[in-house]
């Protein structure tokens, strides 16, 4: 049974797609099966994997609603062993629908009963805010991936986060893991960062991974081209740091 891990973070702009994408990426690359989910309405993991989201026929959205199941909804990526997903702004519309339902939450974890066989694991990218389809997303996962960038605000962000985990955790889903924070956009020449990762490593102890994806000037580029950082710079410190990610996962969760 393939492990589903939702990639959130209630702040924005701590790396929370590139981490969805590229980690799917990487575990294609090491020659699991993998699904991505996109569960953002801007549709930008959609992209950034090389598929154009104002052209897609079935969505996250159409599972969400009950439109289509949710291996209909599933399709190849240009990338081998990895399928998508996709999303656009009509997952907006989904949000508004779920909310009026009692069991909206468990929307997605419905979809996916039937599905997660398929895979080695199902990767979802959240939307930065918390949300009726982040809820979905945490209450399908085994266990929640957590991209922190190493600046003032990260800690109270994640105070605020670990609060909903827990929430979902005595409410929708029981079996709900923290697969790891993972330190995003890292600069060690920079002192606060520094100090950051040092207070991460003290509040949450081994919860914080190994992995650290350095600032990489490849990393953001890619997504413009379409493509994971595997396939536009396999050399570059991103990729490396993807990869890694990927191992350590393998290591650590049994995908």
């Amino acid at each position: 049974m393939g492990r589903i891990i939702a990639v959130a973070n209630q702040k924005g702009g701590v790396g929370k797609t590139t981490t969805a994408v590229n980690l799917s990426a990487a575990l294609a690359r090491l020659q699991k099966n993998v699904l991505l989910i996109d569960l953002d309405p801007q549709g930008n993991a959609t992209v950034a994997i090389g598929v154009e989201k104002d052209e897609l026929t079935v969505s996250a959205y159409d599972v969400l609603v009950g439109e289509t199941k949710a291996r209909d909804a599933v399709m190849a990526s240009p990338v081998e062993h990895l399928d998508l997903i996709g999303a656009n702004g009509d997952l907006t519309a989904a949000e508004v629908d779920l909310i009026e339902e009692s069991k909206g939450p468990k929307r997605l974890r419905k979809g996916l009963k039937k599905l997660r066989d398929q895979y080695d694991a199902i990767v979802i990218d959240c939307p930065p805010t918390l949300n009726m389809l982040t809820l979905n997303a945490l209450t399908a996962a085994d266990g929640i991936l957590v991209p922190v960038q190493c600046e003032y605000f990260a800690l109270e962000g994640l105070s605020a986060l670990m609060d909903t985990i827990e929430a979902v955790q005595n409410d929708l889903n029981p079996d709900l893991h923290i697969d790891g924070l993972l330190r995003t956009m890292y600069d060690r020449r920079n002192n606060l960062a520094n100090d950051v990762s040092n207070e991460l490593v003290a509040h949450f102890g081994m919860k914080v991974l190994q992995t650290i994806v350095p600032r990489n000037v490849r990393l953001a580029e890619a997504p413009s081209h379409g493509e994971s950082i595997l396939d536009y710079d396999l050399a570059s410190n991103g990729a490396v740091a993807y990869l890694a990610l990927a191992n350590e996962l393998i290591r650590k969760t049994k995908i």
